[in-house]
């Protein structure tokens, strides 16, 4: 009774007598993947006036509503307008969660939120505490609007002098929202198929707006609440964001300077000055985990693919629209390490000790997702025969939700393909949550076994 009162419900918490929140979560990502699998179905979806085969469709529709970017088809030229808008709108309730504009659409329309829907939220955007949800709700929903329309603005002034006043506006709009959202689709195919924005490899305009809304987009709407509360004041900021900010910032600087050691003699030779930085800082932005690239990914060295499939693999942060196994995962690990290296008591940072049980989930998410990942790449290569790193590849972006590709998305066969979609719906919702959605039970042991010590290392 007082948890329920007080907001404070354990985890298996029960929507209804058999459905858990995150089942419920897991379902309603499934339903809006089949029902924009049956809709891009439709003739009038594609160009040339066809229906495309069902499981061309359903990777298609489970790419953008997971807002990955894996495609086997150039978007602009198998898509009709109408088959755009259908992936664009795939690509909004994937990347915000449909929950959330549930709960905006309630508020609108002046229905009471209740502790059913509250929970809701807070699993799906991965909130700490249920308090503040609908306020929550509202700051998401208009903060996407303002930095997706801001985006749009800007490319749109940008594609308008270019394709015209209605395409140009289209491109605007479709392409803020996919990289707001980490989706990683593009409509660049017209000049050459899977090009993505390679055409605009030295535009501060294109690259910079592209860039910012996909870390923006990534850093996490619990992030977003902490910093327009507490402005500029980084010493008054929660643990979590912290943590977020700086391993993200980390990551964006070394991985910059990474690309740039391991390119400098391969792709980056007879770029200027600004656009060897575009595309080193834009190769260090975008596996994490948006999918576009204005490099030809296929043409990276050994080094810089593998340090993509790193980036990827870490992805963005918690509650974004962003996948992997999320920054604050990659930190709480480290500094476990760390924290054992030194022998020291607990794992401290800010001065702050950090809960075991944070460090026991980012173990097991860890281990979740690489554990998909390595058992994914296997079943293809048993599949067909493909270059192991180009697999590899492919899963980590998959599983990370990130959508980059050396080109072997259209080469998988349909076990492939099927393997690669339940990589991309795992990756969406979470490997530890589906894990648990369908494990989990209530039952607790009375009597535990005898502990016994093993050698480890």
């Amino acid at each position: 009774m007082n948890e329920k009162l007080f907001g404070k419900k354990p985890k298996h918490y029960r929507l209804k007598k058999h459905i858990s929140q995150t089942q419920f979560i897991a379902y309603g990502f499934f339903l809006i993947i089949m029902t924009g699998s049956l809709l891009l179905m439709l003739p009038i979806a594609s160009r040339d006036g066809q229906s495309e085969p069902f499981l061309n469709c359903l990777f298609t529709a489970a790419s953008a509503s997971c807002v990955t970017g894996l495609v086997v088809a150039d978007t602009w030229t198998q898509w009709s307008l109408f088959g755009q808008m259908v992936l664009l709108v795939l690509i909004q309730l994937g990347g915000l969660g449909f929950i959330s504009i549930g709960i905006f659409l309630s508020i609108v329309l002046r229905r009471k939120i209740g502790l059913k829907e509250r929970g809701l939220m807070q699993e799906s955007v991965n909130t700490l505490q249920i308090g503040g949800m609908v306020k929550l709700a509202k700051k998401i929903i208009i903060g996407t609007a303002i930095f997706e329309g801001t985006g749009a603005v800007i490319l749109s002034c940008r594609f308008i002098p270019e394709y015209g006043l209605v395409r140009g506006t289209w491109y605007g709009i479709f392409h803020s929202v996919s990289a707001f959202c980490n989706a990683g689709f593009d409509l660049m195919g017209h000049t050459s198929q899977y090009i993505s924005l390679c055409n605009y490899e030295g535009d501060w305009v294109v690259i910079g707006t592209i860039s910012f809304l996909i870390i923006t987009g990534g850093i996490g709407f619990i992030v977003w609440d902490d910093l327009s509360r507490k402005k500029l004041d980084f010493r008054h900021y929660m643990l979590h964001t912290k943590i977020v900010l700086v391993t993200t910032g980390v990551l964006l600087l070394t991985s910059t300077i990474l690309f740039y050691l391991m390119e400098r003699g391969n792709i980056l030779v007879g770029l200027n000055g600004s656009e060897t930085f575009l595309a080193c800082f834009f190769s260090a932005v975008t596996p994490r985990t948006a999918g576009f690239n204005n490099v030809d990914t296929a043409a990276l060295t050994d080094g810089s693919k593998f340090l993509s499939a790193i980036l990827m693999f870490i992805g963005g942060s918690p509650g974004s629209t962003a996948g992997g196994i999320k920054t604050s995962t990659l930190a709480v690990l480290l500094l476990y390490v760390h924290s054992n290296i030194r022998q020291t008591y607990g794992v401290e940072i800010f001065g702050r000790r950090l809960e075991d049980e944070s460090i026991r989930q980012s173990a097991c998410i860890l281990t979740i997702n690489l554990g998909l990942m390595l058992a994914a790449t296997i079943a293809i290569m048993v599949s067909q025969n493909l270059p192991m790193s180009d697999v590899f590849f492919e899963t980590c972006s998959a599983i990370g939700t990130s959508g980059m590709s050396t080109g072997v998305t259209r080469s998988l066969n349909s076990f492939s393909r099927i393997v690669i979609i339940l990589l991309m719906y795992c990756g969406r919702i979470g490997s530890l949550s589906f894990a648990l959605a369908f494990t989990r039970s209530n039952r607790k042991p009375h009597v535990q076994l005898p502990a016994e010590r093993i050698t480890i290392g």
